[in-house]
């Protein structure tokens, strides 16, 4: 079983934590993964920086800029990653644009993630019939979950086709905004978690964009099974530095 799939069925909120590959430094890639499972984290996000990152609020776009010109490319956070299993257990996910994957390779792509012990990738510029059309079964060939956003704004018809063609979770963007951490959620945000909820979805929900402390984690997972944080984080180790990424978790939950 996939380790995500595993990680759902514990009986337990999850915390996923989103971090830009190759920021603060090109080499700090491994130790924040390491330092976040050590900390209790349960699923990481790593972003695969992007020039043009249409989804990403000011402070992941601005941490996305440095890591390339840092040098961090595909390539090189697959070699960072070569050995990453023989240290770490929790569900691996790849947060990044099509457009490096495609030139990398589709199939090629899929194959690295699977010898390195990726469990997942969220491709926020890859539509979900394109997915399913032309992608789905080479993602499944190697073991990958392909996970989907859905918003406010996503109609109930796209929400279940979603969820109909996910094997994993759904990433329920909290507002139709970018990226970006708030200290609570009002009611429009409440309604919106009570109205997916309603749906009697198969696959759970681990809400995103938003969360940035323990009040918006607690409200967040109040109907689902999940947060995930990333603006905030990134805020954390920029002004405090990665080694006190304990402080920060200790911070949410």
């Amino acid at each position: 079983m996939n380790r995500i799939n595993q990680k759902l069925e514990e009986n337990k909120k999850l915390l996923s934590v989103y971090f830009t590959a190759g920021y603060p430094a090109l080499n700090d890639t491994v130790q924040i993964i390491q330092d976040l499972e050590d900390n209790g984290v349960d699923m990481i996000e790593i972003g695969l920086p992007f020039s043009d990152p249409l989804a990403d609020g000011p402070t992941i776009q601005d941490s996305s800029t440095i890591a390339l010109k840092n040098g961090m490319t595909t390539k090189l956070l697959f070699e960072q990653l070569a050995d990453i299993r023989k240290s770490v257990n929790i569900p691996l996910i790849i947060m990044g644009y099509f457009n490096p994957m495609m030139q990398y390779g589709i199939e090629a792509f899929c194959a690295k993630c699977q010898e390195i012990g990726i469990d997942g990738l969220i491709i926020p510029d890859l539509p979900v019939a394109e997915y399913h059309e032309h992608y789905q079964q080479t993602f499944e060939k190697y073991g990958l979950i392909n996970v989907f956003l859905i918003t406010p704004q996503t109609s109930d018809e796209r929400i279940r086709f979603i969820d109909n063609v996910s094997n994993g979770f759904i990433y329920m963007v909290s507002s139709a905004s970018t990226t970006g951490a708030k200290n609570s959620f009002g009611d429009v945000q409440q309604k919106y978690f009570e109205r997916i909820e309603s749906l009697e979805l198969k696959n759970p929900q681990i809400v995103g964009f938003g969360i940035s402390n323990s009040e918006t984690f607690t409200q967040a997972t109040k109907t689902t099974k999940g947060a995930i944080i990333g603006s905030a984080f990134i805020k954390h180790i920029t002004k405090n530095g990665i080694e006190t990424i304990d402080e920060f978790v200790k911070g949410i939950r």
